[in-house]
This record gives structure tokens, C-alpha cells and sequence, in this order.
């Protein structure tokens, strides 16, 4: 029994000595192993060593009912220095090197803890629930990931692919409201485009993009569609609200050393006579000192080609040299390097798209009759448009 308390003690000391994955043992499921550990090495009776157990379970199920998986994901995941020092091509002094083996070698020491053994050595002959250990090798799940880095990521961008700004922070989107490509229907020329240029920016050569058009037609839905099609591949989405555009070089040096590819996608854009974050966007795009970075790309979408509202007012007014003033409305959208234009469909397109959506939903339908409703539902709406067909679809689907 000394013996075993000894191996459980010099476990427990061994998790305090986590310096480089330091942010692992502040997880809870490490942290009431812990607690469960001192128990152990200090002899402590059933009595309050089940008690612990059950704080060890109760954190890490409903995460996973495999520790080894758990504390390997945990390693993945963490942002140290040293794993942004390996992203950014840092030299890595040799002691870090092997402080970094020495502690994964710790680390899959926790992970092959037996919860059958711990349950003997507390001596309970009663139920209590186990978990699965010694399944993974947790020095090279890390390697793996860091050799595939420019994809996977490490922190929270190797959790979640798409992120919105908040109080001036990147934050995660955990539930994102998005289709998958082969939902979308129509488009199909545009969307290539879309494709092809967010190819260019995985490897470092996309262009600032901007998606003009009819409301309803897709275009932020398309470039979610893309967005997540490529996570995978290393990208991810960061939302920018219009009111946010100043913050957009401190969101961009921030991701500037980061291995992946951001799309800083703001959606329905436009901006008023006198607006400053028409003067913060144009400056980011082309102009400023900090720019975008190789990593960083800005999608937008607007109803609206120039992007800035105009009234005859604007181009009738009293400036000695009004040409000078259009020009300066019209040079933002002139910045984006690539403007992909969506227009409301044609009634053989809306309709193709009514029939394809009717398929996926499982609609049975006789199709005049389908199209015939379709018309009429548009006529209704705001007229054609993927968005009309969308909502006409779900409307049937759902018996009205």
C-alpha cells in the first residue's frame, strides 16, 4: 500500500510540474484528478476518496469516457508559447525542447491511469462508473499536429471554425448558422468564382472580395458555405460588424504570427454620407501602415455597388470640385480586388432552384403545381430570388 501511495504522490507532483502545458492542469477534469491523487497518496478512507472519484467522473463525461482522449485533445488544443513559437518558425532553445518531451511523456502517464486500479486501491465493493485510459500516445498526436499546423490550428482555432468580435476579442462561434454547399443552388459561375479565389488565399494569394447584389441571393450564405468547406484546409471565418471596422488592424496584428488563413467576412455593408468607418475600411484596404496581412483576407457583401448611400443632393452640391467627391465615394468599392455581382434569378432559374430545394425537402408535388405556387408565392415576396425559394419550400414543407 506505501508503494502505491509513493506512485500516486510522485504522480501528483509530476502534474504540478507542468510549466510549458501548464494550462492543462488548470482544466477541472485534471484538477479534481488531482484532488482524487491526494486523497490516494495520503491514505485517505472511502469515505471521502468515492466522493472524489465521482468529481473526476462527473467533470471529464461529459466531455469524453476516455481520459487518454480527453488529455490528448487538451494538448492539441493548448496555446503555449512554445506551440506559437513552432507556428511562427521560432528557433526553439534545446532545454524547451525537452522540458516540451518531458512533460507529454508526464502527460500520457495520467492518461493510462486505470480507474479499475484506482477503484481497487479505494476499496469500494460498490458500483462506480469507469473510464477509459491507455488508448492514445499523446506525444504523437502532438507531433502529428504540429506538422499538420497551417490546417489544425492550436487554441481556439483548433476548436471552432468561425468567430465573431466582441468587445474588441475574437470569440468563438460554437453553434454557426450555415449551409453546406450542395444546399446552395443556382449561382453556380459566381460561386466558382468565390471558390477559386478563397483557394488563392490558402496559399497566401487571395484577394479582398466583395459580393454586390439583389437581397436574398446568397451571398452570405455562400460564403459560409466556403468558409466551412475549407476549414479543413486551415481557414476560418472571423464576422466583423460594420461598427467594429476600426478595430480591424488590431484584429489583423493580432492574427498576423497565427499558421492559419482568416476571412474577415462583413456582411450588409453600407455606410452614410459621413460615416468614419467608411475612412477606417478604405485605409485598411489600401493605404494604411499595418494593411492586410498574408493571412488575412476581407470578404464583404452589400446591396449596394459603391457601398456608400447617395442622394442627387450628393452629386448636385455646393463642392467646388465635386468630381473629386464621387471619386471618393466610389473608391472603396474600387479596393476590393475582386467584386462578384449577384442578381435576383430568372423565372427558369428560381424555379430550377424551387425544384431542387423541393427534392432535398422530400416534397411530393406535382410539378405545375409546384411552380404554379412558387410563382405566386414570389409574387407575394420580394420577388425571385434563392431566398423566396427557401422559404416557400420550408412553408410546404410544413403544411402551409
Amino acid at each position: 500500500m506505501i508503494r502505491i501511495s509513493n506512485e500516486y504522490k510522485h504522480l501528483r507532483l509530476q502534474i504540478d510540474s507542468l510549466a510549458v502545458f501548464a494550462a492543462v492542469k488548470r482544466s477541472p477534469v485534471i484538477k479534481a484528478l488531482c484532488r482524487l491523487l491526494d486523497a490516494l497518496a495520503e491514505g485517505k478512507p472511502a469515505e471521502i476518496t468515492v466522493g472524489l472519484y465521482s468529481q473526476v467522473v462527473e467533470e471529464l463525461f461529459p466531455h469524453s469516457t476516455n481520459l487518454g482522449e480527453y488529455i490528448s485533445k487538451l494538448v492539441v488544443e493548448d496555446e503555449n508559447f512554445y506551440i506559437k513559437d513552432v507556428a511562427a518558425s521560432a528557433d526553439i532553445d534545446p532545454r524547451i525542447e525537452r522540458a516540451v518531451r518531458n512533460e507529454l511523456s508526464v502527460l500520457q502517464n495520467v492518461a493510462l491511469l486505470d480507474s479499475e486500479a484506482i477503484i481497487r486501491d479505494i476499496a469500494f465493493d460498490d458500483f462506480l462508473p469507469q473510464w477509459i485510459s491507455g488508448s492514445v500516445d499523446i506525444a504523437v498526436d502532438f507531433n502529428e499536429n504540429i506538422r499538420n499546423i497551417r490546417k489544425t490550428g492550436y487554441g481556439i482555432f483548433a476548436k471552432f471554425d468561425f468567430f465573431r468580435v466582441e468587445n474588441g476579442k475574437i470569440r468563438p462561434v460554437a453553434h454557426p448558422d450555415y449551409q453546406s454547399l450542395d444546399q446552395l443552388f443556382g449561382y453556380e459561375r459566381e460561386r466558382d468564382l468565390i471558390m477559386r479565389n478563397t483557394e488563392a488565399v490558402l496559399s497566401g494569394n487571395g484577394s479582398n472580395m466583395l459580393l454586390y447584389g439583389d437581397a436574398g441571393t446568397g451571398k452570405s450564405s455562400t460564403i459560409k458555405a466556403v468558409a466551412a468547406h475549407y476549414a479543413p484546409e486551415g481557414l476560418r471565418l472571423v464576422e466583423v460588424k460594420k461598427t467594429q471596422l476600426y478595430q480591424i488592424p488590431a484584429i489583423m496584428e493580432e492574427l498576423s504570427a497565427n499558421p492559419l488563413k482568416f476571412i474577415l467576412f462583413i456582411d450588409d455593408l453600407s455606410f452614410s454620407g459621413n460615416d468614419d468607418n467608411f475612412s477606417a475600411l478604405k485605409a485598411t484596404l489600401e493605404g494604411s501602415i499595418s494593411g492586410t496581412g498574408d493571412n488575412v483576407t476581407i470578404y464583404a457583401t452589400s446591396n449596394r455597388r459603391h457601398l456608400v448611400k447617395e442622394t442627387f443632393q450628393d452629386r448636385a452640391g455646393d463642392e467646388l470640385h465635386l468630381s473629386d467627391t464621387i471619386q471618393e465615394t466610389m473608391s472603396l468599392a474600387a479596393r476590393f480586388g475582386l467584386t462578384i455581382t449577384f442578381q435576383k434569378p430568372g423565372k427558369d432559374e428560381y424555379l430550377e432552384i424551387v425544384r431542387s430545394l423541393a427534392a432535398e425537402y422530400g416534397i411530393d408535388m406535382d410539378e405545375e403545381e409546384l411552380f404554379r405556387k412558387a410563382e405566386a408565392h414570389a409574387l407575394r415576396k420580394n420577388g425571385r430570388s434563392p431566398r423566396t425559394a427557401k422559404q416557400f419550400i420550408e412553408l410546404l414543407k410544413i403544411g402551409i
